[in-house]
């Protein structure tokens, strides 16, 4: 209680009701807290007039009640006073929303006591707006009275849609120039179109040629002629191989490229893949002076025939080619589903640091001048994409000096089929078939007719050509062929299987059938899809015709 007595002795000397000698004991005291208020005053009035923010004070009912120098510069006015005079209706002289705006800030404040980060638009002094973003706050005891921080973002809003301007133009541009690569592509879809039907014809009007010459060159190679006149026919071989296999390289890989090959998977006992290769470079083991031999187990394989089958010639081919001396030996092996293929030499080898790169297009190791080249090394290349897009295994192993070994991975097929190895053995094994056989060809070119008749004539086969229909049923004289070798494109649009299928009709009997084409277009080989019988490509090597006639007429 003395205590409390003291205090409020003190209390009341300071409001001057006290006797003189408190309240003069207390009044340094007074006048140090009275400066230091002012102090505290100027303090915030200085802030008050210099904050980069706008500031105010006023009532939801009456307008701004104060306000500092720079919300009077962001809305457009000389001074706050000036701001006063005219912000007397925040909802028609401040607010962009009106009357809407301030009744939901109304309705906010009386729920939150404060609004916070809120985003909205005032009215200049010249009508324009601005953008701000506030902070607001009720003043307690005092109902309807706020006081506002608003900071410009005015340039940040701008920024804002210009940034979305920006992506609107960015996508717009996205759309046209989606619109001209569409065009584009369509444009080289359409210019590749054009090409391939270029590359289709060229290619046709280029292998008729070469196939009548490459057949006359394979009659005269297999002709007793004297040496010198046996080189001179060896040198045009080579020669017609060059050009042949460099436009067939040419054209799978144009092909390839373009991504215009479709696989077509079936199931082949390994025999059928592996004996026509068997027969087709055991001739060119032999002028090679190398022996071919070959291991063939029991199996059959799922893959796309034609496919595997260019692999496996590019394997046979680089194998002949770069072994001097020596062997070349084709086999297979089963490793899990997959049945691996091999092609070992006993030739030259790669270097280590040489394997990748033979793959690459154009590449040929240890060639350094022009007469050693053979072919322009697009092979192995091809290999490449052929067992990428079948999503095979290709795998090499090599010794310099010693050999090498080629071999990719296929899938093996669930089931064998029915025809035993032996048959198919027996018919590659068996006495030449071909003397005394009376054999129908069908092209219309004449100079393959008479190229093809030499051949097949000096085999010992009894050979009749005709360009069409008429001239086959003419020549037969009512005797049908024990086989007919027909090129598929004859003249006005009638192909060699439409003569097949009237020969067939009109003898009453199934006659085996080969068909020739120089057409490699993937529309061509679907149209001799289903036919069941044996299809060559032009230019025809003359082991490959006697190792489809000889399984033909081997068994009959």
């Amino acid at each position: 209680m003395p205590k409390h007595s003291e205090q409020n002795d003190a209390l009341a000397g300071l409001l001057g009701l006290g006797t003189y000698s408190a309240r003069k004991s207390h009044y340094p005291e007074l006048v140090a807290r009275l400066e230091e208020l002012e102090a505290e005053r100027n303090r915030y009035k200085w802030l008050f007039e210099h904050a980069v923010h706008g500031i105010f004070q006023a009532s939801l009912q009456e307008g701004i009640r104060a306000a500092n120098p720079a919300l009077a510069r962001m809305l457009g006015y000389e001074d706050p006073a000036e701001a006063l005079w005219q912000l007397t209706d925040l909802s028609h002289h401040l607010f962009i929303g009106g009357e809407d705006e301030l009744r939901q800030i109304r309705e906010t404040l009386s729920s939150q006591q404060g609004l916070f980060g809120y985003e909205t638009r005032l009215r200049r002094k010249d009508g324009s707006a601005i953008d701000v973003m506030m902070n607001l706050l009720l003043k307690p005891d005092e109902e309807g009275l706020v006081e506002g921080f608003v900071a410009d973002i005015t340039e940040r809003k701008l920024a804002q849609r210009r940034l979305l301007q920006l992506n609107e133009q960015l996508e717009q541009r996205v759309t046209e120039r989606t619109l001209e690569l569409r065009k584009a592509r369509d444009a080289a879809e359409a210019a590749n179109h054009s090409k391939d039907k270029y590359l289709a014809a060229a290619s046709h009007d280029l292998l008729q040629p070469l196939n009548a010459a490459r057949l006359l060159i394979s009659t005269l190679r297999e002709r007793g002629l004297p040496i010198s006149e046996q080189n001179l026919v060896e040198r045009a071989h080579q020669a017609l191989e060059g050009a042949e296999d460099l436009l067939t390289d040419l054209l799978d890989i144009s092909k390839l490229d373009q991504q215009a090959v479709k696989p077509d998977i079936d199931d082949y006992r390994l025999d059928e893949v592996l004996l026509p290769l068997v027969s087709e470079f055991q001739s060119v083991a032999e002028a090679a002076g190398l022996s071919l031999q070959y291991y063939i187990p029991n199996y059959a394989l799922r893959s796309d025939f034609r496919l595997l089958t260019r692999i496996l010639r590019n394997f046979l081919s680089n194998a002949c080619r770069y072994t001097d001396q020596g062997r070349v030996l084709l086999g297979a092996r089963k490793r899990g589903d997959r049945l691996r293929i091999e092609v070992w030499d006993t030739g030259r080898g790669i270097e280590a640091d040489q394997m990748q790169s033979i793959f690459l297009e154009f590449n040929q190791l240890g060639v350094q001048k022009a007469a050693e080249r053979a072919g322009v090394g697009l092979g192995l290349a091809i290999v490449d994409r052929i067992a990428t897009m079948l999503d095979y295994s290709v795998q090499v192993r090599s010794r310099p000096g010693r050999g090498s070994v080629f071999s990719i991975e296929v899938p093996l097929a669930e089931h064998l089929m029915q025809r035993p190895l032996e048959q198919i053995m027996a018919a590659s094994v068996l006495g030449d078939p071909l003397p005394g056989r009376r054999l129908l060809v069908l092209d219309n070119e004449i100079s393959i007719l008479h190229s093809m008749a030499a051949l097949l004539g000096q085999w010992g086969c009894k050979v009749l050509t005709a360009k069409d229909q008429d001239e086959a049923m003419k020549v037969l004289e009512g005797v049908p062929p024990e086989v007919i070798l027909a090129d598929y494109h004859l003249d006005q649009g009638v192909t060699g299987w439409d003569v097949v299928t009237a020969l067939r009709s009109h003898y009453g009997q199934s006659i085996p059938v080969v068909m020739v084409t120089a057409d490699r277009s993937d529309q061509c080989r679907q149209q001799l899809q289903g036919l069941d019988v044996p299809v060559l490509n032009k230019p025809v090597k003359a082991g490959k015709i006697r190792s489809v006639l000889t399984h033909l007429l081997g068994d009959r």
